[in-house]
């Protein structure tokens, strides 16, 4: 039997946020005879139980602690590989296991970019783009985008295309709730039977766009229709938009959850799923977990959002920044049944097809396969 190939997962967070439960939904579908995984993990970071519940093994190291880099997380980490000796060792905002893997003899050193970020000019040209280019091929034999437009984050400050392989995030699809479970939530919340109900599921930061979506709100009132914008989420900027709220008089129609212990109720029982961003997006979980039942979006066209939501199609794509525009689509949504259940339908097609757990494992696990041709395996 061909021997297993060695698999050391590093990732800084210390709570659970998009790169974790990227890294839980892999540990939960992996082909566990040809791979043999391990995490390293911050101590004390909230990762820890959930990966041991999935059965595999969690180094606790004292370094990295939601921070990318550092001399003292090197020199443990190294120490930590040199002892693992993995075949392939796979990063998440964690430079130091980068830089330690490659001093520690890792054969192959992977990473993954989860966010797109506004690059520095320095970065984007001349020597800066270059150097960027040449520490990046020093420091990874192969790099993944979650979507294409973290890729051409990437390649704007000197990676090349050729190291990028774009895996789109997957989820699992979220469990349907039955109609009288779904009551049950709408009354828990509040919401009487007649209101439809549209969800932005994000942290509290200005990159997320809040307040556009607050504004669309008032623009859907303002049109006559009944619906409760419903805010899920914690974040600095709470005490702020809801001091927004209050001063348009929409107490009424806007409603904070606050943190969201099981977020698939709220996404059971919304009718559309809305996303404000103009910074930092690039696969939302919370859109394709939306996706997985049917429930078509409303999206701002920044990041990878335009490669989730096919404008027309399972949704529709508005300018960043344009309450107006997101309001709009909304309301065509909201007062055309036909439409609406043609793009919940054309929303699971497209889950199905491209976003499943399973899918973004496999192709996965082929670029792992991909990038350790001709290491031998021992």
């Amino acid at each position: 039997m061909p021997t297993a190939i060695r698999l050391v997962h590093a990732i800084s967070d210390t709570n659970i946020g998009g790169a974790g439960r990227y890294l839980l939904t892999y540990l939960s579908c992996h082909d566990r005879e040809s791979f043999d995984v391990s995490v390293i993990v911050p101590k004390g970071s909230r990762l820890t139980d959930e990966i041991k519940k999935l059965g595999f093994r969690v180094v606790e190291a004292e370094a990295m602690a939601d921070r990318s880099v550092s001399v003292f997380d090197i020199l443990k980490l190294y120490k930590i590989l040199r002892r693992e000796k993995p075949h392939i060792v796979h990063t998440h905002a964690a430079l130091s296991a980068r830089i330690a893997a490659r001093l520690a003899g890792v054969p192959r050193i992977v990473y993954t970019r989860h966010s797109v970020f506004p690059q520095k000019k320095y970065l984007t040209s001349g020597l800066g783009k270059r150097i960027n280019g040449f520490a990046a091929r020093l420091l990874s034999d192969g790099i993944i985008a979650v979507a294409g437009a973290a890729a051409k984050n990437l390649t704007d400050t000197g990676i090349s295309e050729k190291n990028i392989r774009i895996i789109y995030n997957g989820v699992e699809p979220l469990p349907r709730l039955s109609e009288e479970e779904k009551d049950g939530i709408r009354r828990k919340f509040g919401i009487s039977p007649d209101e439809k109900i549209v969800a932005i599921i994000a942290r509290l930061e200005a990159v997320k766009g809040h307040e556009y979506f607050i504004e669309a709100a008032g623009l859907v009132k303002k049109a006559g229709i009944k619906a409760r914008f419903v805010i899920a989420g914690t974040g600095s900027r709470y005490e702020e938009l809801k001091r927004l709220v209050e001063g348009k008089n929409l107490s009424d129609t806007v409603l904070f959850t606050g943190f969201l212990n099981n977020v698939s109720e709220l996404e059971n029982i919304m009718d559309i799923q809305a996303n404000a961003s103009y910074g930092t997006e690039a696969a939302s979980l919370s859109l394709l977990e939306g996706m997985s039942l049917g429930k078509p979006a409303v999206v701002s066209d920044f990041g990878g959002n335009p490669e989730l939501i096919e404008d027309g199609v399972n949704g529709f794509v508005v300018p960043i920044k344009n309450s107006q525009a997101m309001a709009d689509a909304i309301i065509r949504l909201l007062t055309d049944e036909a439409l609406m259940n043609d793009m919940s339908k054309r929303s699971v097609e497209i889950f199905e097809s491209r976003f499943t757990s399973q899918i973004m494992t496999q192709k996965m696990e082929q670029f792992y396969k991909s990038l350790t041709e001709g290491v031998i395996i021992i």
